[in-house]
């Protein structure tokens, strides 16, 4: 515990040079207060929280580290994150990959400069594809590795205007009809 306690403090203070707050592989279960205490006074442009056991992403976070421009939250146990986020008005580069999300945070959608969005191996079912299309600053979006609803996926596939990835139909046996045609 007191070695996650300094290493976190030592990310802190390498990120007052850097303006990159590094906090991945510290055994978080949550975004210390402290953390938000100690950066009060820094200029901070990206954040890593990647490969923790964080479960939640407290509303503070998007207020103060407001000019971000990459957020990695992968490998975590999220399933959403909280409406402030919109807030990060400067965010280009979001990665909320392998965790546990069901369907596609509100928040992203609002997002005004998102250029690039990982959510590979997800729970992924549904996407709001008239938000998605609405976004206009959008390139790339990874949705490979969700159990997408399949008219959700060919409807992805048919847009041009986003570099979108997603993982190949797989059709099981049981889907077969006799004579080995889909259905």
């Amino acid at each position: 515990m007191a070695s996650g306690v300094t290493r976190v403090i030592e990310r802190c203070d390498n990120a007052v040079e850097s303006e990159y707050l590094d906090l991945s592989e510290c055994e978080l279960m949550n975004m210390p207060d402290a953390v938000f205490h100690l950066m009060r006074n820094t200029v901070i442009r990206g954040c890593n929280l990647s490969h923790n056991v964080i479960t939640k992403i407290p509303a503070k976070l998007p207020l103060k580290f407001s000019i971000i421009t990459e957020l990695n939250l992968s490998h975590n146990r999220l399933g959403k994150l909280p409406d402030e986020l919109k807030e990060l008005h400067s965010l280009e580069k979001l990665n909320i990959s392998h965790n546990a999300f069901l369907s596609m945070p509100n928040a992203i959608y609002q997002l005004a400069q998102l250029k690039e969005l990982n959510a590979e191996k997800n729970f992924i079912e549904d996407v709001d594809l008239n938000r998605l299309k609405g976004q206009q600053t959008l390139e790339s979006v990874d949705l490979r590795e969700n159990p997408l609803i399949r008219q959700i996926r060919s409807s992805l596939e048919g847009i041009t205007s986003v570099r979108i990835l997603v993982s190949p139909i797989v059709t099981e046996e049981w889907e077969l009809i006799p004579g080995g045609e889909e259905s």
